[in-house]
């Protein structure tokens, strides 16, 4: 997995040529998501509130 950052428990990963719409993985223990680059918005998966949020910040950071 080509992993792009690491926080809190929370991995971060994308790949090269991926599917549309463009989008990261998340990762925090048991839990999985997708994240939209375009929000970024959940596409896929769950995380606990405070994971979530902070991802999204994450993302916000990124991809603004």
């Amino acid at each position: 997995m080509p992993r792009v950052s690491a926080f809190y428990g929370i991995v971060i990963w994308m790949y090269h040529d991926d599917h549309n719409p463009p989008h990261f993985h998340a990762s925090y223990g048991e839990h999985w998501a997708v994240y939209g680059i375009d929000g970024p918005a959940l596409l896929a998966g769950s995380f606990p509130a405070r994971a979530r949020r902070m991802v999204e910040e994450w993302g916000l950071a990124t991809f603004r």
